[in-house]
C-alpha cells in the first residue's frame, strides 16, 4: 500500500499538492517582478513596489536580483515536490 499524504481539508487535493501549485504562481509573479524591476526606472514603478521614487530614473538592480532568485527558488521547490516520493525499489528482494 503506497503511504499518500492527507488531502487538504474539504478537497480531493492532497494538501503538498496545493503547495506546488502555490510555489509555481509565486515563482512565475516574482521573476515577472524582476522584469519589471530591471526594466523600469524608480519612479515607473507601481506605487506598492519597494524601491517606488517619484523623480528617480535609478534602475533596482538588487531587487530584481533578490525578486529572481526567490522565483526560481520556488520554482526549484515546485519541481522537487513533483518527484518521486521514497527511495525508488529495486527488483531484487
Amino acid at each position: 500500500m503506497e503511504n499518500r499524504p492527507a488531502p487538504a481539508r474539504g478537497t480531493g487535493f492532497p494538501a503538498a499538492r496545493w503547495l506546488t501549485w502555490l510555489a509555481i504562481v509565486v515563482g512565475l509573479a516574482l521573476i515577472v517582478v524582476a522584469i519589471v524591476y530591471w526594466v523600469e526606472p524608480a519612479k515607473s514603478l507601481p506605487s506598492f513596489f519597494p524601491g517606488h521614487e517619484a523623480g528617480s530614473n535609478h534602475h533596482h538592480a538588487k531587487h530584481g536580483i533578490a525578486a529572481f532568485l526567490v522565483g526560481l527558488a520556488c520554482l526549484a521547490f515546485a519541481w522537487f515536490q513533483t518527484g518521486p516520493q521514497g527511495r525508488a525499489r529495486s527488483g531484487r528482494a
